[in-house]
This record gives structure tokens, C-alpha cells and sequence, in this order.
């Protein structure tokens, strides 16, 4: 059933609840829950786009809350096909001189294909991210049930399924354990002995199950194969019945409780993945270590520490957007009225859930959150469900330093430095240089070789963007034991464009050659270029990272000067005969086949970075909104996200909450909040989430710019926990679409500029020390 139908068939007073055994009656309409960062509905999920998302960094499960079946499809973060390869094309050093002559010719065509021929990565494709399957649970059908609520707590980060039959009422809570790596389900009733259920594991993968306990089921299995390469990552998933009353028992794979007053049920994964060069791992020792030390504990104790973990991040940050009668609504009905307008509070939980994700899906000694955070539930997902490098992973992570959560960086630090080591390889083989690159995607093996074709796969910057996530961590925080740790990945991708930059033959300016602008073309079927704007930008800040570091470490002085004269001999951004900010080197941009493509990667310079600036660069700020205003709001649900973004910069609210608005639709947000591009990709939802931090706070010129885009939907409202660059943090209340207060908190004590309007204060800080402002930027 498409989605309009389903929305529309659940609206009557019959739901089939069964999850596919038929419909029930239900009587009596839930309310909604006491909690106003719940996302809740009044019946089951009828597809993976419905079900709640849970996750502790390495595992996770879609909760679809069935009354007479209950389906937990269960990830875990390091289940990838086939297994370490090393993907260098030994064959494209030797091509590389000719590839350039032909892109510097203009003989596009012939470059690809020689791209296509020789240059790819062996395999050309990179390899995807798999699921573990699903635990099923059975429960005895019951003839109607009542007040069936199913709903995400996000301030506690537990999925809840409730509803009465025969007079009993059921509860089941569901959540993914950090401190304990478990997926714990509790089952209660409020009358004795009525808790009874029969579980099974299945998969799509190669698996056997086993009952190595009487109350445990185990399913055992391997990563699929994928581009020849063998399915190398062993799994073994646990699940333990732990009653209080009744009887369990397991045999023959399926474990069945009958009887129970309580059931508290832990789910433990382990693998063999131990690195990206390294499957030799115990995988039915970890999966029972985790469980072992689970079981030794009461469920109060279980969710008391999941509950801790989790508000320890989450409350960093509050949000208050204003409230209405929306609120009342289940969730999916809520996005579908959304554009009618009067929903304020829908936004801002939409941004915590944001905030919930990123928590949920990349945590230290976990993998980065992929295309689809840690949630799959499929072999072969679109695009592989991989880390799409050009875009998409640093989108992940863009709320990550102003939304408060600096910690869920780990897991992306850690593959950079997988990368700066791995990607050595395809330096020296690929190009003859030094330092490290990766190009357009990598995955659980770290490929990183120009992938798929050369039309997307021949851009060489991936690598050096997501270094500035790593500047970026230093510039919010002022770590220096952090940068000191980073600051050889950084010097490593910059060393790789020292030793390949070559000049362009007209203006003798530094160039990436061969590159692209992200996946699109500047004449019909040719992508393939020589220094796109993107490019030069983003090497502009890993230079610039890479020079203020060492100065900062006091150390690699040679170094510093050499990406400085480098720095100053990359193309500049050019204004092309329409006033548009170009997107390559030569002023293409109106012949562009795709007027309304939904990459604006020339528009990087504007946002993520701040080479772009109303006050600094006001020639490059005019072209830039230009280039928006050509390129056109509807696109893809990420895509939709970066121009809010990217509307913000503008210092434009209203517009970047059009943006919003076309976003939360059922056509961009799927009914359990999943950004669509269609179809899901996680980024958008973090986009969103670095977005609305963009419309309240901006600290990317120099200075904390005060509600630099707040929309006139958002006339009234409050913000505590933003972080802001210098190591400052921000609350603020404002009314009337006026600041009335505002809170600095500053971490490190580094002077402070603060910006509302035009009007602009100073002031010295000392760490540790709060300062209080009024409407007018005077400290009270």
C-alpha cells in the first residue's frame, strides 16, 4: 500500500494492528503522550519507514510495535559484504598524463572514458552495508484491543508500545544500551501471568540458528559476497528470555514464554570485524560477553544506565519554538498538515530528533554513521548504504559541534585516520604521490579509489572535506591535545594536493585535474573538468587548517610555508556574466544541462565554510544567492536540507523556512520522521538539525551573530546548549521576533564578538565564567 493510502486508511476506527494476520476492532483513540519529544502514533507500523528507530553507536533495531506480532529488525554497525580488499588501479599512474591532456583540451568524452578504462578502483563499485535480520516475537491474538499507543520517547531514548486487550494492559518498552551494548525489551501486563510470547531470528543472509541455552537462541551467519569479493564478517545474535513468573524454554529456534508476569528479553550482537584489514575476530565470544553481563543485571538497572547515558548528551541542548493544538496529533498526521502552518513545535522535534540519531547511530568505538545512519534492513541498499564522501558523510556530522555533541565525532575521526592510511596506498599507486586522497564514496574496507564512472566517481576531494571536520572539532572546542592528534591526517591530505596540483594552462593557476563538480554536468554527458569551484574551496580551508594548526602547535614551519604559497595560486572563485558565483573554472554555468540540480557544491564556499560572508565578501555573497535562486528550492530531501543552510548564511529566515516547510512533507519525511530523498537518506535529517542551529546562531565570521535568520514563523521562543566557535556556549529567549536575553557560557576563555543586526559588542572572557546580555547586547 503507498503511503497516502495507509495514512488514509488509518484514520478510521478500524486499524489492522495484526501486522498482516487482519484487522481488529479498536476502540477508544489514545492520547498523546505526557512527553512533548515523543514521536507517537495510534497504530503499528505496516512498513520500515513506520517503525521507531533505536541505537547504541554499534547496534540498533526498527521497533514496529505489532499487537499480535512484534518485529525487531536488528543492525549492527561493522556487518559489511565481502570482506578487506585494497581497490588501487595499478594501471592508472600511467594513464593519469593523458587523462589531464585530454580534460585541458576540452575533450571531455575521451577523458571519462579513458577514466572508466583505467583509473577506476578494482572493483570499480565499493561494497555495501547489511543487516543482521529481524527477531520476531508471536503473541497470542487477541479478539479487539483498545487505547493502542506506539511512540518514541526521545528524552529517554525508549520506544513504548502499549494497548488493552481482555481487559489486561499491555506495555513493551524498547531501547539500545550504551553502557551495556544490549537491545533490552521489557514485556509487562498489569495482571499476573499474562505475559506469554513464542521469538525467532530471521535473515537474508547465510545464517543457522541454535538454542545454546533453554532460555537463549542463537543465529549464526556471514556478510554476503559482493563484486567477487567473499562475505568475510561472522555474526552471532543473541536473544535471552529473563522471566519473572511463567515458564521459557527454547528449542528447535524459537524460544517461547508462557505465563510470565514480566519478561525483560536482551539482544546481543557480536562480529568478527575487528578493523577495516583485520575479520579474525571471536564473534560468538563478544556477542555472549555483552549478553552475559547484561543478564547479571535487574531491567530498573539496565534502563536507569541507558536513560543516564543518554540524557547526558541529549540535555545538553533544549529548544522552544512555540506550541499550539498541533501537538495533540500522531506524529505522521502532524508532518502531512505541517505546510497548512501553526505547528512551531513540530520543527523543534524535528531538530531533537536530529540531535536523538546522531546519538543513536555514532558513538566512540562504533563505525560513522553510513547513508542511512545504522538503521538497514536490506542486503543491498540504495547506494550501498555506504559513506557517499561528497556530501552526504560530512552533512552527517554538520550538527555535531553546534548542536553539542562533539563526542559523536569519534567514529568519524576514527575512519580518517583509517583513510589517511588506507588512501596512502591509492596516492602512490594511482598518482605517484605522497600524502593520502580518497575520492567520491568509501565503505566498511575504506576503499579509496575513484569509484562506479568516471561521470561521479573521478572527484579526489572527498578526503580533504571531511578533514575540516576535524578543524572544525579544534575551532568549537580549542582542544589542542585534539588537533595535536589530528593534525598528521590533516598534513597527510594536504601533502597529497602539494604533490598533484597542476597549473592551468591560461591563468598558470593551481588545479585538481582530473576532478568534477559533484555529480553534475557542465555540458550534456561531460562531467569531468579541471578545478571546479568546489574544489578550490575546500582545498582553500584544509591549507588554511593545515597552516593555523602548525602555527597554533608550534610546529612543521617549512610545511606552513609551502601550503601558504600553494594557497595563493589556487584558482579564485569567479562571478560569471549572470551575476551567479561559477561553478568551474570557465563561466558554464548557463549551459549546465541541469539548471535545478540538487548538488550546489560551488555554494560550499557559503556554507559549510566562510570564505563566503555577508560583510566580509559582499560581491561572492550577492553571486552565491544568485546561484541558490537559479538552482531553485524543491530537490531532495538532503538537498532541501543544505539550502536551509544555506538560506541561513543568506541571513534570509523566511526563505529557509519555505525550505522547512517543503521538507517536512510526507513527500521529503517519512512517517517515523526519516528524511527522504526519497528514498531515506539520514543526512537530511542532520541537515536539518545544522540548519535550525544556523537560523539561531552563527559563529563562522569571527563573531557569535545573535539570531542571524529567525523566521517570522518563529515570533517567540527560547534556546539553551548551542555551541559556538571560540569555545563559547549560547542560550537565548527572544519575543515579538526581538532577543530579550541571552547567556554566554565560555569554555576557554577566549575574547568575545557578539552580533545582533548591526549592532556588535566586545568583551574579554574567562573560562568557566557565564555572561548575561539584554536585548540591546548590554551586560546585566
Amino acid at each position: 500500500m503507498q503511503r497516502r493510502g495507509f495514512l488514509k486508511a488509518g484514520l478510521g476506527a478500524v486499524v489492522a494492528l495484526a501486522g498482516g494476520g487482519g484487522e481488529m476492532s479498536v476502540q477508544g483513540r489514545a492520547a498523546a503522550p505526557e512527553s512533548a519529544l515523543s514521536l507517537w502514533y495510534r497504530r503499528p507500523a505496516r512498513g520500515w519507514l513506520e517503525a521507531l528507530p533505536v541505537g547504541n553507536g554499534r547496534l540498533a533495531a526498527m521497533v514496529f510495535g505489532g499487537v499480535e506480532t512484534e518485529r525487531l529488525q536488528l543492525d549492527e554497525g561493522t556487518v559489511w559484504a565481502g570482506g578487506p580488499y585494497t581497490p588501487a588501479n595499478p594501471q592508472g599512474l600511467a594513464a593519469l598524463p593523458e587523462i589531464r591532456r585530454l580534460v585541458f583540451e576540452g575533450r571531455w568524452d575521451e577523458a571519462q572514458r579513458l577514466v572508466d578504462a583505467r583509473f577506476l578502483g578494482i572493483p570499480a563499485p565499493e561494497l555495501q552495508y547489511q543487516t543482521v535480520g529481524n527477531l520476531t516475537l508471536n503473541f497470542p491474538v487477541p479478539d479487539a484491543v483498545s487505547g493502542y499507543r506506539r511512540e518514541l520517547d526521545l528524552d529517554t531514548a525508549i520506544a513504548r508500545v502499549e494497548y488493552a486487550a481482555a481487559g489486561v494492559r499491555h506495555v513493551r518498552e524498547v531501547f539500545a544500551s550504551a553502557p551495556d551494548q544490549v537491545i533490552v525489551m521489557r514485556l509487562t501486563a498489569d495482571r499476573p501471568g499474562q505475559v506469554s510470547f513464542t521469538a525467532a531470528f530471521d535473515s537474508p543472509q547465510r545464517t543457522t540458528t541454535e538454542t545454546p541455552h533453554p532460555d537463549t537462541l542463537a543465529l549464526n551467519g556471514v556478510s554476503g559476497d559482493a563484486q567477487g569479493i567473499a562475505g568475510a564478517v561472522k555474526f552471532q545474535a543473541l536473544a535471552r528470555a529473563v522471566p519473572e513468573g511463567g515458564q521459557v524454554h527454547a528449542e528447535n529456534g524459537s524460544l517461547t514464554v508462557t505465563g510470565a508476569n514480566a519478561v525483560t528479553l536482551l539482544i546481543s550482537i557480536g562480529t568478527s570485524y575487528k578493523n577495516y584489514r583485520d575479520v579474525g575476530g571471536n564473534a560468538a565470544a563478544r556477542a555472549q560477553e555483552y549478553l552475559q553481563a547484561a543478564a547479571n543485571k535487574h531491567y530498573d538497572g539496565l534502563r536507569r544506565a541507558h536513560v543516564a547515558d543518554h540524557q547526558r548528551l541529549f540535555h545538553r541542548v533544549e529548544i522552544d519554538l512555540g506550541r499550539s493544538d498541533a501537538m495533540r496529533l500522531p506524529t505522521d498526521e502532524r508532518v502531512a498538515a505541517f505546510k497548512d502552518g501553526n505547528d512551531p513545535q513540530l520543527a523543534a522535534l524535528h531538530f531533537q530528533y536530529g540531535r536523538y540519531l546522531l546519538i543513536s547511530c555514532s558513538r566512540p568505538g562504533g563505525q560513522p554513521a553510513t547513508l542511512q545512519g545504522l538503521w538497514n534492513d536490506s542486503l543491498n541498499p540504495p547506494w550501498g548504504s555506504k559513506y557517499t564522501v561528497n556530501i552526504n558523510t560530512e552533512m552527517n556530522y554538520w550538527p555535531a559541534a553546534p548542536a553539542g555533541l562533539v563526542e559523536c565525532y569519534a567514529p568519524l575521526f576514527a575512519m580518517l585516520a583509517d583513510l589517511s592510511e588506507a588512501g596512502r596506498v591509492t596516492a602512490q599507486v594511482q598518482y605517484g604521490a605522497g600524502g593520502w586522497v580518497c575520492h567520491h564514496n568509501t565503505d566498511g574496507w575504506r576503499g579509496t579509489a575513484p569509484v562506479d564512472f568516471a561521470l561521479s566517481g573521478m572527484w579526489p576531494t572527498g578526503g580533504a572535506w571531511l578533514c575540516k571536520s576535524l578543524w572544525d572539532h579544534y575551532e568549537f572546542t580549542r582542544d589542542k591535545n585534539a588537533l595535536q592528534a589530528h593534525y598528521p591526517i590533516m598534513k597527510g591530505a594536504a601533502q597529497f594536493f602539494l604533490d598533484t596540483l597542476v597549473e592551468e594552462p591560461t591563468h598558470h593557476w593551481l588545479v585538481t585535474n582530473p576532478s568534477v563538480s559533484p555529480e553534475n554536468s557542465h555540458h550534456p554527458g561531460a562531467n569531468i573538468c579541471a578545478g571546479p569551484t568546489m574544489d578550490m574551496q575546500i582545498l582553500r580551508d584544509l591549507f588554511d587548517a593545515c597552516a593555523e594548526a602548525s602555527e597554533t602547535l608550534g610546529m612543521d614551519a617549512e610545511f606552513r610555508a609551502q601550503v601558504k604559497a600553494a594557497r595563493a595560486r589556487l584558482a579564485p572563485m569567479q562571478v560569471g556574466h549572470l551575476g551567479q558565483l561559477q561553478e568551474w573554472l570557465e563561466d558554464w554555468d548557463a549551459e549546465a544541462p541541469e539548471q535545478h540540480h540538487r548538488h550546489v557544491s560551488h555554494l560550499y564556499g557559503l556554507f559549510p565554510s566562510a570564505q563566503i560572508t555577508r560583510r566580509g565578501t559582499p560581491r561572492l555573497f550577492a553571486a552565491a544567492r544568485k546561484s541558490l535562486e537559479t538552482r531553485g528550492d524543491e530537490s531532495t530531501g538532503w538537498a532541501m536540507a543544505w539550502r536551509i543552510n544555506l538560506w541561513a548564511r543568506l541571513e534570509d529566515g523566511d526563505h529557509a523556512y519555505k525550505l522547512i516547510t517543503l521538507l517536512l512533507t510526507p513527500g521529503r519525511t517519512a512517517p517515523n520522521l526519516f528524511d527522504l530523498h526519497p528514498p531515506f537518506q539520514i543526512d537530511g535529517n542532520f541537515g536539518y538539525t545544522s540548519g535550525v542551529c544556523e537560523m539561531l546562531l552563527q559563529s563562522h565570521a569571527g563573531e557569535l551573530h545573535l539570531l542571524p535568520a529567525l523566521p517570522s514563523a518563529w515570533p517567540s521562543g527560547s534556546v539553551r546548549g548551542l555551541r559556538a566557535r571560540g569555545g563559547f556556549e549560547v542560550g537565548m529567549a527572544w519575543q515579538g521576533g526581538r532577543l530579550t536575553q541571552a547567556v554566554l557560557l565560555s569554555h576557554a576563555g577566549r575574547p568575545c564578538k557578539v552580533r545582533l543586526g548591526e549592532q556588535v559588542v566586545e568583551f574579554p572572557t574567562q573560562a568557566g565564567r557565564r555572561y548575561r546580555l539584554d536585548g540591546a547586547l548590554r551586560r546585566v
